[in-house]
């Protein structure tokens, strides 16, 4: 991995919470979203905090729009098997966090929840995975639209527009040259570089705002011990997945071996009963039982 630029997963948790370098953070969801992302304000709360094991540490930022609506951006490295679940329990904390007491469930804001995930998740090959909550006609299959009030209006809205939308990025699952800006910020997202010609929306700030030699010595040491406790992480859980493997093969090597001695018993005891032996001559040489001779 080259240094000439911070990875984003530190980023995320130092630069682009300065209100200077929203920019960089808005092109990302620009881009995502396909829509103009202006951030109004880094919203601080249970999720922003430092506690390695609080379970509400892991949403990194939680930002809001121009639309008064709540974005979530949070990183994960290393493997977590309940992640979606997760997911949904940040969504639901945002959700809750930003409605108090007594207000009007209009007051409750949509929530856009943006995953990168630097880890294999399983199946499927794309690198970008979009959930949306539709409500869909059984028998007509058309789209559920509710009335709702919106700014002091009763309007007809699609009911998507009120439920969470989710995002998994998968930068492993990356492997092609970048062309359309989306796949410029993948790229950057996966190895940490930002070409020269990447014209995405704030990867041209990136460039110039997230260098990694304008860090000062401490910052360095700091990004680097982040850099070595990933790959330590990804290392033992890429041990765990060699161990795995190897008993997988071991247990596989030995049902093969099981039928072989299988095939190679039921061979003999067919010669044996096509030279005319008995029952009783065939269990006494086998040594086995009438039904595991049956079996075979």
């Amino acid at each position: 991995m080259g240094h000439d630029y911070i990875r984003f997963d530190w980023a995320i948790k130092r630069l682009l919470r300065q209100k200077a370098n929203f920019g960089i953070l808005e092109g990302l969801l620009t881009v995502l979203l396909g829509e103009q992302v202006h951030i109004v304000e880094i919203l601080e709360s249970e999720g922003n905090q430092e506690s390695a094991d609080d379970k509400f540490n892991r949403v990194d930022i939680k930002a809001k729009n121009h639309k008064d609506e709540i974005i979530i951006v949070e990183i994960q490295n290393t493997r977590e098997l309940a992640y979606m679940e997760r997911i949904l329990y940040g969504v639901s904390k945002a959700i809750t966090e930003h409605i108090h007491l007594g207000q009007s469930y209009e007051e409750i804001k949509k929530v856009y929840s943006i995953s990168i995930l630097y880890f294999d998740i399983g199946g499927g090959t794309d690198y970008l995975f979009h959930g949306q909550t539709n409500f869909i006609g059984v028998h007509t299959g058309e789209r559920l639209e509710v009335t709702t009030k919106q700014r002091d209006a009763i309007v007809p809205r699609p009911a998507e527009d009120i439920f969470p939308e989710y995002y998994l990025i998968r930068v492993n699952e990356f492997n092609k040259v970048a062309v359309t800006p989306l796949e410029e910020w993948i790229s950057y997202l996966k190895t940490g570089e930002i070409p020269n010609g990447a014209t995405a929306p704030g990867l041209a700030e990136a460039r110039e705002k997230m260098r990694f030699y304008d860090m000062s010595p401490a910052e360095r040491e700091a990004y680097f011990e982040h850099i070595n406790a990933i790959m330590i992480q990804n290392d033992v859980v890429e041990g765990y997945r060699v161990e795995i493997a190897m008993v997988k093969r071991q247990v596989e090597e030995e049902k093969q071996r099981v039928e072989e001695e299988r095939r190679r018993a039921d061979n003999y005891i067919s010669r044996m009963k096509a030279q005319g032996m008995s029952m009783e001559t065939i269990m006494d040489i086998t040594g086995l039982s009438r039904e595991e001779i049956d079996s075979l």
